[in-house]
Order: structure tokens, then sequence, then C-alpha cells
């Protein structure tokens, strides 16, 4: 049996000088083993939906796969809250791998940051695509407006794929890492090319969420929240722009400025 992604829960809630019984939308946890050949790799807590491609993407940001076709077999126990995947090669699930910083020679470099698996993944941009404040607003304000599980509970983090003008994919998740993994499994799943694609994100943008963004393969990050230094530095160092604080009619661009344009008349 699928879980829900939220529930109904008796709560008192105290408005205008008054304590009162009611009913409130909770959204749902639930934890989540993943097994690969046969052996434990990581638990994590979700909200179980898209629980399919949270793993492929998990996966892939983990270095175990760079295809969805290394897959041979996943298996998905939702109401256990168990993935089982079987992959066609052996896989390195050593923790040292998986945890260890890498530190590299990048002349001081951003990139000394990355662990080793993200050394591995992480991409650096190369689209040109570039889109306008209004642009970026108005992407802002869909993922937004689309995300009910949002509204109802206020307890998940959204993200999505776009075009300069229209949202393609949307994904929400109690965890920002998981929202991201989705929809890189998405996209590992179906093939989809995405070196011209905008990722928006509904949270902070950390440099882990920006490593998110360059494994996936995106050039342009949007951001409703604050970004952290680390995070601007890889931005920078990935060729990733990065625009935070996107609200009302305001935002920040924190790197490659190139690809924010007023009107298309110039380029900072």
């Amino acid at each position: 049996m699928k879980k829900e992604v939220s529930e109904q829960r008796a709560i008192t809630t105290y408005k205008q000088g008054e304590l009162q019984e009611t009913m409130d939308v909770i959204v749902a946890e639930a934890p989540l083993t993943i097994f690969v050949n046969g052996e434990e790799f990581a638990t994590m807590v979700c909200s179980p939906d898209h629980i399919e491609e949270m793993v492929i993407g998990f996966l892939a940001s983990e270095g175990i796969i760079f295809f969805y076709r290394e897959i041979q077999n996943l298996d998905l126990d939702e109401e256990g809250g168990f993935a089982y995947v079987t992959l066609h090669k052996k896989a390195s699930l050593s923790s040292e791998t998986h945890s260890k910083r890498f530190i590299g020679s990048c002349c001081g470099k951003s990139r000394q940051f990355y662990f080793h698996n993200d050394a591995k993944m992480a991409k650096t941009a190369a689209s040109t695509v570039s889109l306008s404040p209004e642009q970026c607003i108005a992407l802002m304000n869909a993922m937004q407006e689309e995300s009910t599980a949002f509204h109802d509970t206020g307890g998940v983090h959204n993200a999505a794929l776009c075009t300069t003008d229209d949202l393609l994919l949307t994904r929400m998740d109690i965890g920002r890492h998981n929202a991201l993994d989705k929809l890189y499994g998405h996209c590992l799943l179906h093939r989809w090319s995405v070196r011209d694609k905008i990722l928006v994100f509904s949270g902070r943008m950390s440099s882990e969420v920006l490593t998110k963004a360059a494994k996936i393969g995106v050039s342009v990050v949007l951001s409703k929240s604050a970004p952290t230094s680390l995070a601007i530095d890889l931005a920078e160092d990935l060729n990733i722009t990065a625009v935070g604080f996107i609200r009302e009619d305001k935002l920040n661009v924190y790197s490659h400025h190139d690809r924010i344009t007023a009107k298309g008349a110039y380029h900072v």
C-alpha cells in the first residue's frame, strides 16, 4: 500500500485569545532504507512519494551509478520502507569513499571542499542560457503556486526544473536534498537533457544544494532564500549562476551575472 504524503491530526490551536479543538493537515515523514546488491547502503527520511525517482537520483548523486541503465532491478517495499537495488556491476559502498573529504590541487578554489563522490559527479556548467529578472520571479511564483503540499502543511521543500518561461517538472519533500534527488532521478529515468534547464528551489542555497545542482547539470539556480558563502564560491567555480532572495519584485544575483539580463539589453 502506498503511503500518503499528508494526514489529518486533531490539534489544539490558540487564536484570538481562545483555545480551540480542530483538525490540521500534517506532512508525512517516513524512513527508507536502501540496499544495493544485497548490502545496506543508506537510510533516509523522506516524503513518501516518487520514491523510485529519489532512489535513482540519490544513487547517482552518491556516484554509485552514472546512468539508469546500470540498474538491473529496483524493487520497492513502500509500506515497509525498503528499496532493493540490483546493479549490473559491483558497487563500492565504502564509507570512506562517500564521507572522506577530497583535497584537490585547484589553486585554492572551492573544489577542495568536495567529498570524493562530489568531485567525481559534479559538472561544470557550459550552457549560455539567459533570462530576465522578471522571468526569474515568474518561475519562482509558478513553483510556489503549484505546491499544494506546502499550502496544505507548510512543511515541505519544493524544487522544479524549468525552461526560461515554463515549469517542466516539480517535486516536493520534507528534505531539500530528497526533492532535488527526485528531479535528478526523473531526468535519468526518462533521459532528459538538462543542460539548458533552470533549477528553482524554495530553500536556502547551501554548498550541498549547489553541489546537487552541479551533479544534475543545470547552469542556473534560483532560490527563494539566502546562499552561503561556500555555495557562492562553488557557483563561481562551476560556472553556475546563483540567484537568491527571489521575493515579490526583488532578487540578488551572486555569481555569473551575465546570464541574468534586463530585457536582454545588457550583460553585467
